[in-house]
């Protein structure tokens, strides 16, 4: 992949009725890079997320990623093909634990689907190494004391963590992160930080929406 551009969007724009939300963008990503993606809110930066994942379809313009257009790709296709994201507002399992989540994002990118999980169906060797995997991605992220906690009653900051534990255990290629520190107190800011950091030194690619300039500038 590295002779090539990750992510290419061309003139996309996105129409609400007659409010245009996104105006003839272009972006260029290449391999293992980070971008960040700035300006004041209401310029339609989560609106070209959507369109890049899937949530929304654009009106005009093109998308492709790894060279291959997205128009007719529905969101958990482009999961498939190493897409993933979190999301300005945190959209966890409340009700599961920790481990749970990340399993239901891994489990997404393999042949062991979520109904599989849920009733404990399928190869017990598939679902093991699933967990497994799970584990070694709480660990990254620095989560591993929370694994049996239910999601809703860890703090707001390891939430955040937690979700994009849960997009990173998709295997992505390109991570979108939609204001990764929206809300934090300074400390759990730089905690971010340092996992974006982290994701970064394993050679993914990142696109983040942001508004703390600090952690841009880092």
């Amino acid at each position: 992949m590295s002779d090539m551009t990750i992510l290419t969007a061309t003139g996309v724009t996105k129409r609400f009725g007659s409010l245009v939300a996104v105006s003839r963008v272009d972006v260029r990503i290449e391999p293992g890079t980070i971008h960040a993606i700035i300006g004041p809110n209401g310029a339609g930066k989560t609106t070209l997320f959507n369109c890049v994942t899937g949530l929304h379809a654009h009106d005009e313009g093109s998308i492709l990623f790894k060279g291959r257009p997205l128009e007719r790709m529905k969101s958990h296709e482009r999961v498939m093909l190493g897409m993933s994201r979190t999301f300005q507002n945190i959209r966890l399992f409340s009700q599961m634990t920790v481990l749970e989540n990340v399993m239901v994002g891994r489990h997404c990118r393999t042949r062991a689907g979520l109904l599989r999980m849920f009733f404990r169906l399928g190869p017990l060797a598939e679902e093991s190494a699933i967990r497994a995997r799970a584990d070694e991605i709480l660990e990254f992220i620095g989560l591993s004391h929370r694994r049996d906690a239910i999601a809703a009653t860890i703090p707001f900051g390891e939430q955040r963590r937690l979700e994009i534990a849960r997009a990173l255990s998709t295997d992505p290629d390109l991570l979108l992160l939609d204001e990764p520190t929206s809300g934090m107190n300074p400390r759990e800011t730089e905690e971010i930080d340092e996992v974006i950091k982290k994701i970064r030194a394993l050679g993914k690619t990142i696109l983040l929406i942001e508004h703390d300039m600090s952690v841009v500038m880092k």
